[in-house]
Parts: structure tokens; C-alpha cells; sequence
């Protein structure tokens, strides 16, 4: 006989039911009105939980998995990042983060000390609560596409600064209260911190080249792998001293350049997290508040104004402190301010203990907690509105006038060894704006087995296309039966209006041959442009992409969008640029990469000859590197004689991934569009 149904909800099946339920629905109507689907999810767990109509009870399950959401958010803000651009304007994260810290906390101590009548260390965690910031708005800028935005990346850096202050403020007042504080907890403190960020930063990428490079199993073996990862950084990150969410960012960071942005990996991150963990989170900050408290009294409400009033004024000041520094607009100004209200882990660690340590009455814990609740509700509103203007603008500074789809065919062998590592690169070099599905083609040619090729071929086809559906990316297989293998890719290529051809190569040397007759032939025969590649090491552990600059390739015509797709792969890669110019003026190559959009961190240099790259690639470059030599096609602008022998060249000169990159021709080779004006 089935039990009746009491509240709050007591089995477990039916309790994940009703929160899949909430993470399906709420979102989906709030977004036919144009609001943040967070909002909702936060709201109804502020209505269903046990201060609302108590359908649910914030048991262990939902802590467990709340806790878990905020850490995987973390993670996924460290792993979007642009990593490169984060190196880069580090002193804009590390500006950004001061700011948002020193000023809430000096206001908030005046306010504590002077208005709430508060002693000086209870002062000072009051003002850590509301230093401190969560980024609870994070999935907004995510779904925008904005999380590289130079000015988001400082905002999320920012974060890791401010909420380790406001935490290390935390640990200060509390030693100080227990009678702990001396020259032995500061030299402790300093010491476990330091092991912490060096060991983390040092150790974990090479574990994580290890592992990509060794393991060659099923691919949920990497997910785990990088759970393994984030949750043991998490923990060493308590072990330190300082918050979970510290050491889940650092994971992030340190895994960014191994997790390509647009593979499957990636992918199957950010699906458990967007589908699962921080919906969890967000249910769980909504489970928090209780509007009746305020109902009892003014004390909570004046606690709730003395937090929501100083943390608008403070996170606003640092926002456009920061943007008047550096340039930022309006909207980019905002859209920081917005990021930089969030509140939830930190604000909650902190109030939970000032609590228990009797620094901060149940008055305070329930101010807290509706600020939270007041937050919640402006932050991704804010977000969501400015975001959309940054994206606004960005889209009117670019000059894109491309008037044909960007399409990629992969043509290979059905029995090739090495298809995945090539459709890898296919996906790197994707731009998922395009929203154009990759091609695979491969070609039996006819005869007695001609149908049972085709078969074989159809099977090793759909094998792409289940490799490529874990990155979410359509496949449009072809099988073709032709004489001429090179006829049937530049007739597939013509029929399906391709732009760019990645091809694999095995990187044997013959004769009279620049790769042999099927590559060569096409070459010949198409316009577009070709990416020729010896792909056998796993493209995530490239940590620099190495570009050989013939002399004179400047004026082939389809320059600007080869480096286009050179920097597009670097940034897709986290990987610094290397040029070498070869017999020619490298200052004017770096010139004209500076014209082309994305920007990558490079360095050009000069080699004398071709004898002095060949040396640099045997002596410099290591299995880590992806080498890039631009050619081009025998006749046109850029050609010399040593391009005919490059590729082999490259080929036993190094041990490195290599692909040769030959630009558009012709009616193809018009690439204005790939130039930015800045």
C-alpha cells in the first residue's frame, strides 16, 4: 500500500523529481520573459523550502549537492577563462580584486563599528561578509559568450583575490578571538598558502599532460579524471586555510589549456554542471531565505539595509574605479558591478562561524541570509541586462561582412589510425558562431569491392560522428565511389561549398612529391584553403604553437584568414604564439598579426635561412609545441622552391604535431573580411 504523502518531502526519488522538475520548467518560463532563468530557480527554492511552504527540507542531500554546485561553478569560471589574456592582464584581475575587497571592507567596518555598534573584529567580519562576492550570475556571461571579455576575465580573477582577503580576515579574527594570533600563526599560515598555490600550479599540469597523453580509454575516463582533480584541489584548498571555491578556481586555471573550449570534453563538463550541480546550488541559496523574518522586528531589517546599501554603494565604486582605469565602457563597467554583487558561499562560511563563535546573533545570520536573497535577484538582472549591451557593442566594433558560411570538410581513410586526433583538429579550428556542421568524406574507389567499401567506409563514418557528438558538433558524412580518390574530395569540396580542407598526412617522405599523389593533386585542384597534418600526440598538451613564416607569404592572398585560423586555434589551444620569420622583416609579421582578431599572446623572431629553422625545430621544439608553417601553392604569391620539401622537413625535424597551412587562392582568397580595425 502506498504511503500518503506527507511534507516536507521524505523520498528521495520523488525530492530529484521535483528538483529536475524546477531546473526544466522555471527557466523556460521566465526566459519567454526575457529574465534570468537563475533568478527563478533561487526564488522557488526561497517558496518550496523550509521557510516557505515546506515541500522540501534543506536536508543533507541538498547541502551535499549545493556544495558541490558552487564548486563545480567555480571550476567551470577557472576553465573558461582565457587563459593567455588572464596571464596577460593579470594586474587587472589583481587591481579589480583589491578594490572590490579594501573598499566594501573599510566602508563596512565604519558601518559595523559606528552603526551596528559592533566590536572592531566582529566589525571586520561584518565587512568581510559583503568584501567577499560569489558569482552567481557567472552562467549569464557564459550563455552570452562574453566570459573572455577582457574586462569579465578581470572580474573573475578579481574574485579569487577578494574572496581569499575576505577569508584570510575570517581566520585572522578568529584566531585573535581564541588567543591564537602570533608570530607562529602567520609564518603557519603563509607556509601552507604557499605549498598550496605551488604545488596546485606546478604539479597538476604536468600530472594532467601525463594523463592525456597516456591514458587512451573510453572518455568518461577523463571526466573522472578531472573530478578527481577539482575535488582534490578543493580539499587541499581547506587544508590551506582558505575556502573550497579557492582551490575549485585554481583547478580550473591550471586545467584550462589541457580542456579545449570546443571539444568533447569540455562539453561534457559543462553539461553536467549546467543540467545538474549548479541548479542544485542555486536551489539550495533559495532553500536559505526567510522573508518572515522580517516580520520580527526592525533589528534584521536595519541589519539587512546596513549590508545591501554599503555592498551597492562599495562593489559599484570598485566596478567603475576599475573600468575608469582601464578603459572599460559603461556597460562593461556594469556588467562587473552585477558579477561582483553575488552572494552566497564565502558571505554564508563567514556568518555561519562568526556565529558559532558568538561574534554575530541569530539577527545577523538572518540578515545575512535575506541579503542574499536581495542580491540574488539584482545580480543576474544586472548581468543579463549589460551583458547584452557588451555584446551589442562587440558585434558593431568587428568588421565580419562574411557573406558564405565558414564550412569544414575532413577527408580520410576509412582504416586511418589517427581519424580522431585529426577531427580534433577540425573542432579546434570550428568556430561554433558558423553554426555549420563539420564534413567527413571518404572515397572507395570502384571494382568488384566497391559496395562492400562503401559499407565499411559508412561504418567508419558514423564512428565520427558518435566521436563528434560529445561536443555537440552535426556531422555531414559522405561516401563517394571514385577512380580518382583527389577527384572525389575536390568534387565534394565544390558540391558542398567548403572552405577550409583538413587533411591528415603520415609524414612519409617521396620523391618529387610534396606529400604524395592524393594531397598533392588536391592542392593543385582546389582554391580553398588546405590544412595538411601529422597529428599523433593529443592537441589539448600543446602549451606553444611554433608558426614558420616563409618570406614574402604576407602577399599570398589568402593571408589574413590563415592567420586568422592560426591565432583562432592558439586561443582555442591556451597557447602562446612563437613566430619565426624566415629571411624577412618579423616586425612587419607582427604588424599584420595584430590586425587579425583574436588576440594571442606572440613573439616574433628572425631566422637567417631555412638551415636555421630546421636547427631551432630539432633543438626547440618538443612533443608539447604544434608546429605551423604557413606555404603556398606552387605559382602564387609566397611560393619558393624550399616549400616543395617543408612538410618533409618538419617531419624529421621534430617529433611535434605539425600542421602545414596553405591559404585561399583566386575567388577564395579574399580574406579583407578576416582584418580588424582597431
Amino acid at each position: 500500500m502506498t504511503a500518503p504523502l506527507t511534507f516536507p518531502l521524505e523520498d528521495s526519488i520523488l525530492i530529484f523529481g521535483l528538483a529536475m522538475t524546477v531546473f526544466l520548467v522555471v527557466p523556460l518560463v521566465l526566459g519567454r520573459y526575457r529574465l534570468p532563468g537563475i533568478i527563478g530557480v533561487i526564488v522557488v527554492g526561497a517558496a518550496i523550502g523550509p521557510n516557505g511552504i515546506g515541500v522540501l527540507e534543506r536536508g543533507e542531500t541538498i547541502v551535499l549537492l549545493g556544495e558541490v554546485g558552487i564548486v563545480y561553478l567555480m571550476f567551470v569560471a577557472g576553465l573558461e577563462i582565457n587563459l593567455a589574456q588572464f596571464i596577460a592582464y593579470k594586474d587587472r584581475s589583481v587591481v579589480f580584486g583589491l578594490l572590490s575587497f579594501v573598499v566594501p571592507q573599510a566602508v563596512g567596518m565604519i558601518v559595523g563599528v559606528y552603526a551596528l555598534g559592533l566590536t572592531l573584529g566582529a566589525a571586520a567580519l561584518f565587512a568581510a561578509i559583503f568584501a567577499s562576492h560569489t558569482l552567481l550570475a557567472y552562467p549569464i556571461v557564459s550563455r552570452l559568450g562574453i566570459t573572455k571579455t577582457e574586462s569579465v576575465t578581470a572580474t573573475i580573477g578579481g574574485t579569487i583575490v577578494t574572496d581569499t582577503l575576505a577569508l584570510l580576515v575570517l581566520a585572522v579574527v578568529i584566531a585573535a578571538e581564541t588567543g591564537e594570533i602570533g608570530p607562529a600563526f602567520w609564518l603557519s599560515m603563509a607556509a601552507k598558502l604557499a605549498a598550496f598555490f605551488a604545488g596546485v600550479w606546478l604539479l597538476v599540469p604536468r600530472l594532467g599532460e601525463w594523463f592525456f597523453r597516456t591514458v587512451d580509454q573510453e572518455s568518461y575516463y577523463e571526466f573522472l579524471f578531472v573530478m578527481v582533480v577539482l575535488f582534490g584541489c578543493a580539499f587541499l584548498a581547506e587544508l590551506a586555510g582558505v575556502e573550497y571555491i579557492v582551490g575549485a578556481f585554481l583547478a580550473g586555471l591550471v586545467l584550462n589549456r589541457l580542456i579545449p573550449e570546443s571539444g568533447p570534453l569540455m562539453n561534457r563538463i559543462e553539461f553536467v554542471g549546467n543540467a545538474l550541480f549548479i541548479p542544485f546550488f542555486l536551489l539550495s541559496v533559495g532553500m536559505l531565505v526567510d522573508v518572515r523574518v522580517l516580520t520580527e522586528g526592525l533589528e534584521t531589517l536595519t541589519i539587512t539595509v546596513a549590508f545591501v546599501i554599503p555592498l551597492l554603494a562599495t562593489k559599484y565604486a570598485a566596478a567603475w574605479l576599475t573600468a575608469r582605469l582601464y578603459g572599460y565602457s559603461h556597460a562593461e563597467a556594469m556588467t562587473m558591478f552585477g558579477l561582483s554583487l553575488g552572494q552566497a558561499a564565502a558571505a554564508l562560511a563567514i556568518v555561519l562561524i562568526g556565529y558559532q563563535e558568538e561574534l554575530f546573533g541569530e539577527a545577523m545570520l538572518n540578515a545575512v541570509v535575506l541579503m542574499i536573497l536581495v542580491v540574488s535577484v539584482i545580480s543576474p538582472a544586472v548581468v543579463d541586462r549589460y551583458g547584452r549591451a557588451v555584446v551589442r557593442a562587440s558585434e558593431r566594433l568587428e568588421y565580419d561582412p562574411r557573406t558564405a558560411p565558414r564550412r569544414i570538410m575532413v577527408p580520410f581513410s576509412r582504416d586511418s589510425e589517427y581519424r580522431d586526433r585529426l577531427l580534433d583538429l577540425a573542432l579546434l579550428v570550428r568556430d561554433p558562431e558558423d553554426d555549420q556542421p563539420l564534413y567527413t568524406l571518404s572515397v572507395a574507389q570502384p571494382g568488384e569491392r566497391a559496395e562492400a567499401d562503401v559499407a565499411a567506409i559508412e561504418a567508419a563514418l558514423e564512428e565520427t560522428e558518435a566521436y563528434t557528438a560529445g561536443a555537440e558538433v552535426a556531422v555531414e558524412p559522405q561516401a563517394r565511389v571514385e577512380a580518382n580518390v583527389a577527384s572525389g574530395i575536390v568534387r565534394a569540396a565544390l558540391e558542398n561549398r567548403i572552405t577550409t580542407l583538413v587533411i591528415g598526412w603520415d609524414g612519409a617522405r617521396r620523391d618529387q612529391r610534396v606529400f604524395g599523389h592524393v594531397i598533392d593533386q588536391v592542392l593543385i585542384r582546389t582554391k580553398q584553403q588546405v590544412l595538411v597534418g601529422r597529428v599523433r600526440h593529443p592537441l589539448n598538451t600543446t602549451d606553444e604553437v611554433v608558426v614558420v613564416l616563409p618570406a614574402g607569404i604576407d602577399r599570398n592572398e589568402g593571408f589574413y584568414e590563415t592567420v586568422h585560423t592560426v591565432e583562432w586555434l592558439a586561443d582555442q589551444l591556451g597557447a602562446p604564439i612563437r613566430a619565426v620569420v624566415v629571411d624577412d622583416d618579423s616586425a612587419q609579421f607582427e604588424r599584420l598579426f595584430e590586425l587579425v582578431e583574436p588576440d594571442v599572446p606572440a613573439t616574433f623572431e628572425r631566422a637567417a635561412d631555412w638551415s636555421e629553422v630546421t636547427t631551432r625545430l630539432r633543438e626547440e621544439v618538443d612533443e608539447s609545441s604544434l608546429v605551423v608553417p604557413l606555404s603556398a601553392r606552387r605559382g602564387t604569391m609566397g611560393w619558393q622552391s624550399p616549400l616543395r620539401t617543408l612538410p618533409t622537413t618538419v617531419a624529421q625535424s621534430t617529433d611535434a604535431n605539425f600542421v602545414v597551412i596553405y591559404p585561399a587562392v583566386g575567388d577564395r582568397g579574399d580574406d579583407r573580411q578576416f582584418l580588424q580595425f582597431r
